[in-house]
């Protein structure tokens, strides 16, 4: 009994050092910097600054550094008890409306809509966030706009919120904010995660935790960043690499008591653990995210848990234990709860038990709900409106089903009129329906002669641009036959060629079937043929296109095909000897949105060490066009030359 009284009291004694310890690391108002705000000049302190900081804030002056303190306060708080963060909120607010400070009335705004989101006041968040967007300065709008993005996000328009993420990014390059850009990044790679793009999801980030390494602060954002790339981790099948960021998370997550997302860390160490079939440890983590959602007290955290652990039960075929923790989760998550996709699962997840457990006409029950969720268009005001329309409809049923016998002779003499005047209204749509028709047919007519009108003009023009660039290259043939100097008569026959390519292009045009569009496989077979003879090596060089027939616009037919036209002009110059034999490759091919180009040779190479050959005209040509295109381009010199290109579709477009 005394061995007990003596530890306590040093128990004691220890937790009123570190609190003292605690408090100076963060507030010193004798110092000249009193406050070192938190998770921005320092995180050297343990999950007590939150009570340092409540502490402290009434005793700082002046009002900025107060609310300074404030709003940090009620900020970090929402990371573990929302309630109490809108409580201090509204201490903010009413503080800086006081004192009419509309700066920092604008940041416990931002502070109120992140609390809010996470109270699933969706609605209310958004407004409240757009309405602080005129009060506060340009390096606070990262902050806010990331919060829009979360909002977004949670209604479950990816699209909006990675536009909001994007935004971001621009302001923090813009700002030279490592920690906007970090978030950015961060936001980017959870979307993709949700896309199912993982490999993209796990590069950007893998970025943002390099900017925030860069920081050297372990902050919210940071431990939110660790276990979104561990679920690209997992997603990709890594689970090591998984494990070591969701414990990374967790660790920080305790030591600062972020309790949504530490919530969030072991609903997905659940999932990893799960998938390895390590169901002891994936209990273990279920109970842990079911503990910080509670203490949180954050419906969606509750409600994901629940559904996790139902998961987990279904995959150990315990399935009275699934359906126990799946019907907690679903009466979480009530009309207002907003989420279709987690009910579609909790639904889903609860057919499958009830069929484990033999209840089938609750797993239909279920599985029709997973159905109607997982097919959701509307709205939850539009989904009240229906069910009000539906109670509305029951009385009136019920009315006249007592009625029926008094008005059945009025109804019988009503349906009679009825069905004579529907049958006149479809004889009438009916004549209206073949008089639409034969118009349509007219018009339909008179379109495609017009069409016909307009293909025929387009052809026209493409074969009058065709003999134009011949006569072009005639007249260049013409100078050339005028001028003894040999550097200038290579340069015309150049010009000749390049305009030669582009006369191939608008034959096809007005050859082929589309107008707007070259089948890129015959043209390079005709431009190679072309150069070929115009060398004289027909006899000596093979020309191979080992592509597949593929059609390009012709806005980027004409720069590739210039750019083919001065590779195979320079092979033909540079790479083979006089009287040497060889071959030319080209191909080309599209990679979801890129154009991939390659030209090969097996001739001599170059030799970095040779001077360069020629007036590097060509090479500035190829530079400027791959530019033109948005492209990259590699240059491989091994048993010959091979030159590749990456082009963006739609930025050549």
């Amino acid at each position: 009994m005394q061995s007990f009284f003596y530890k306590a009291i040093c128990f004691c004694i220890l937790s009123f050092l570190n609190c003292g310890l605690t408090l100076a690391q963060i507030i010193d108002f004798e110092s000249e910097k009193p406050y070192k705000k938190v998770f921005v000049d320092t995180d050297n302190f343990g999950t007590s600054y939150l009570d340092t900081l409540e502490q402290a804030y009434p005793k700082a002056r002046p009002d900025s550094l107060k609310f300074s303190i404030l709003n940090d306060l009620a900020y970090y708080w929402h990371t573990r008890n929302l309630p109490k963060a809108m409580d201090f909120t509204e201490i903010g607010l009413q503080l800086t409306s006081a004192k009419k400070n509309i700066l920092w009335q604008g940041r416990f705004q931002i502070t109120q809509g992140a609390i809010l989101l996470r109270m699933e006041k969706l609605d209310e968040a958004e407004r409240v966030l757009e309405n602080a967007k005129t009060k506060v300065r340009e390096t606070d709008l990262a902050h806010l706009i990331t919060q829009l993005g979360y909002v977004h996000e949670r209604r479950g328009k990816l699209g909006s919120a990675a536009d909001f993420a994007l935004e971001t990014l621009s302001l923090g390059q813009k700002l030279n904010d490592k920690r906007a850009m970090a978030m950015a990044y961060s936001d980017l790679s959870n979307l993709f995660w949700k896309q199912s793009k993982f490999e993209a999801g796990l590069e950007y980030g893998l970025k943002s935790l390099a900017l925030f390494e860069e920081r050297g602060i372990n902050d919210l954002d940071y431990d939110f960043t660790l276990f979104v790339v561990g679920n690209n981790y997992v997603s990709l099948n890594e689970f090591d690499k998984a494990l070591n960021y969701f414990q990374h998370s967790v660790a920080i997550g305790e030591r600062y008591g972020f309790y949504n997302n530490l919530s969030d860390a072991y609903i997905y160490l659940l999932d990893l653990y799960a998938y390895q079939n390590e169901f002891e440890k994936a209990e273990e983590a279920g109970a842990d995210a079911l503990k910080y959602a509670e203490l949180l007290d954050n419906n969606f955290m509750t409600m994901r848990s629940w559904l996790s652990i139902g998961k987990l039960y279904n995959l150990q075929g315990k399935y009275s234990g699934a359906i126990e923790s799946l019907q907690k989760c679903i009466t979480i998550a009530t009309d207002e709860f907003g989420d279709n996709f987690f009910l579609s699962q909790a639904y889903e997840a609860l057919g499958k038990a009830y069929a484990g457990n033999y209840q089938y006409q609750e797993a239909y029950q279920a599985l029709a709900e997973y159905d109607k969720y997982k097919s959701a268009v509307f709205t939850a005001e539009a989904d009240q409106r229906i069910s009000r329309l539906r109670t509305e409809f029951d009385v009136a049923q019920k009315e006249s089903t007592i009625e029926l016998q008094e008005t059945q002779i009025i109804k019988q003499r009503t349906r009679q009129n009825l069905f004579l005047i529907i049958a006149v209204l479809l004889l009438l749509l009916l004549v209206l329906a073949i008089k639409a028709m034969q118009n349509k047919f007219k018009i339909n007519q008179l379109l495609q002669k017009q069409n016909k009108e307009k293909e025929f003009l387009l052809k026209e023009i493409h074969h009058r641009v065709k003999n134009n660039l011949e006569i072009v290259s005639s007249l260049l043939s013409l100078q050339s036959a005028q001028i003894d100097d040999p550097d200038t008569i290579e340069a015309i026959q150049k010009s000749q060629q390049r305009v030669q390519s582009m006369s191939i292009i608008h034959q096809k045009l007005y050859q082929g079937k589309s107008l707007a569009a070259i089948e890129m496989k015959e043209y390079f077979k005709n431009l190679g043929d072309f150069i070929i003879d115009s060398f004289g090596a027909r006899e000596q060089i093979i020309l191979i296109c080992d592509m597949k027939e593929i059609e390009l616009n012709v806005d980027i037919a004409i720069p590739i095909g210039l750019i083919v036209n001065e590779l195979i002009s320079n092979s033909l110059k540079y790479a083979f000897t006089k009287d040497g034999s060889g071959r030319i490759e080209i191909s080309l091919s599209e990679v979801g949105s890129e154009v991939h180009l390659k030209v090969a040779d097996n001739g001599i190479g170059r030799i970095e060490s040779d001077p360069q050959k020629g007036t590097g005209f060509g090479t500035q040509l190829i530079e400027l066009l791959t530019k033109q295109l948005d492209g990259s381009m590699k240059l491989t010199v091994d048993n010959g030359t091979s030159v590749f290109f990456e082009f963006q579709l739609n930025k050549a477009a």
